[in-house]
């Protein structure tokens, strides 16, 4: 296990997830749900929950205690992120939106796949 990996894929979730919950256009306006920069009030509500379910994902990964720990984080970030692609690509509303949807949600799963995956580096 890359534990260095790990957190830092940690990390940088829950720095995402914290950004997204205080500003939502941050994952709305990519995924074309505020087309013109304004988040609906209704969806920032929606959105601001799955941020920071990322952003506490991302905190356990980063401060697990023990490998045990990592190891479970990691495995709720990876289904997380799968849940993500698995939803966004068959409700987002255009293409291109469901296409970038499943490649960073994708990307980021097999980013923890391989840090739990690879050993650690020397």
């Amino acid at each position: 296990m890359d534990r260095r990996l790990l957190r830092a894929v940690g990390a940088a979730t829950a720095v995402y997830g914290v950004a997204v919950a205080a500003r939502p256009v941050l994952l709305a306006g990519p995924s074309g749900l505020a087309p013109g920069g304004t988040v609906p009030r209704d969806l920032a509500t929606c959105l601001r929950p799955l941020a920071l379910r990322d952003a506490a994902c991302g905190l356990a990964m980063a401060l697990a205690p023990d490998d045990r720990s990592l190891r479970t984080a990691a495995a709720l970030r990876i289904a997380s992120d799968l849940a993500d692609a698995f939803t966004l690509t068959t409700t987002l509303p255009r293409r291109r939106h469901r296409a970038m949807a499943l490649t960073v949600s994708v990307g980021w799963a097999a980013l923890s796949v391989v840090g739990l995956a690879r050993s650690e580096p020397h």
